[in-house]
């Protein structure tokens, strides 16, 4: 587990280097959020369905999702989007909220067919205050839909601070109306978050579980986000000192489970699989035509005209 944390982290290093010198398109970083990622994502089991939004590169890499492909994605082309067979899972979705439907349509299909299967969908604070949130949770809750929400309450929704975002104590207990279960959970806490994922996955036979997971987003929202024009220096610098990846190497190294050798070595590792992906990423070469596919059930003939136009002008050139 510690060492996907230190995988995600390096992931989103190069990343955010990539999109720095133009070579990948804006990108959300999970910085301060890898203990509420793993730590949830080794809870599923094979048969689960991952429901994300545009965050969770760490559950993303415990998955096994292509590493290739993600950097295809987010250098802008939906070709590396496309989810593997064996993923069991949904792509990213970048509208705020628009997840949730989606995820407990999923679970209570699960249910109809009498699968053991849980969905665990992913939302953050902000996401919290959209209508699909509410909607999703009084549904799963009619029909005991085996949904697993986790909030990642990383404090800020952009610029909008947790305190203007609802006046509920907790984000959990936003369960409560619903008629369901929720959790509050210490979000850099990698074993509180496994436990509390864990148990909500045992449960969701018998129905769903909001998870709410209080950590906090050391960077910025987005690349094209700066985080200095709302919030204080002071404020990063506390959330700072609980780490979640500094709080893991110390038990570690207390333990005797993990030294510095051990650190490079995974590091050195995980930055050539990271460079690897990113050179195979940067040979890809998109179809441009496969931007009419896939807008319409049938193709309208002034689409087709377009496309056909586009194709004999050689406009790709």
């Amino acid at each position: 587990m510690y060492k996907y944390m230190l995988f995600a982290r390096a992931l989103d290093a190069k990343m955010l280097s990539l999109q720095r010198q133009g070579r990948a398109a804006t990108y959300a970083p999970l910085i301060g959020e890898e203990a509420t990622q793993i730590g949830s994502a080794f809870a599923f089991r094979n048969q689960d369905v991952f429901v994300p939004n545009f965050r969770q590169h760490g559950v993303f890499l415990v998955r096994n999702f292509p590493l290739e492909n993600f950097f295809v994605y987010w250098k802008g082309y939906e070709d590396g989007g496309k989810i593997p067979a064996t993923f069991n899972g949904t792509a990213v979705c970048v509208p705020v909220g628009s997840q949730m439907p989606h995820a407990v349509g999923i679970a209570f299909a699960l249910k109809h067919m009498n699968k053991d299967a849980a969905v665990i969908a992913y939302v953050g604070d902000g996401g919290t205050s959209e209508g699909d949130f509410y909607e999703a949770l009084n549904f799963s809750g009619v029909w005991k839909a085996p949904l697993v929400t986790i909030i990642e309450n990383n404090q800020w929704a952009i610029s909008v601070p947790r305190s203007k975002q609802t006046a509920a104590q907790t984000l959990a207990q936003k369960a409560i109306a619903a008629g369901i279960r929720g959790v509050q959970v210490d979000g850099n806490d990698l074993i509180a978050v496994y436990k509390a994922t864990s148990e909500a996955i045992a449960n969701a036979r018998s129905g769903p579980t909001v998870i709410e997971c209080v950590t906090y987003r050391m960077s910025m929202h987005t690349t094209a986000d700066d985080p200095t024009k709302y919030r204080t220096d002071e404020e990063v610098a506390e959330w700072q000192k609980k780490d979640p990846i500094a709080r893991v190497k110390a038990y570690l190294v207390k333990k005797s489970f993990w030294n510095e050798d051990m650190e490079k070595q995974t590091n050195d590792e995980q930055l050539k699989q990271i460079d690897d992906a990113v050179d195979k990423a940067e040979q890809f070469k998109p179809d441009p035509m496969s931007m009419y596919d896939n807008v319409y059930s049938f193709m309208p003939e002034v689409l087709k005209e377009e496309r056909d136009a586009a194709a004999a002008a050689n406009s790709w050139q």
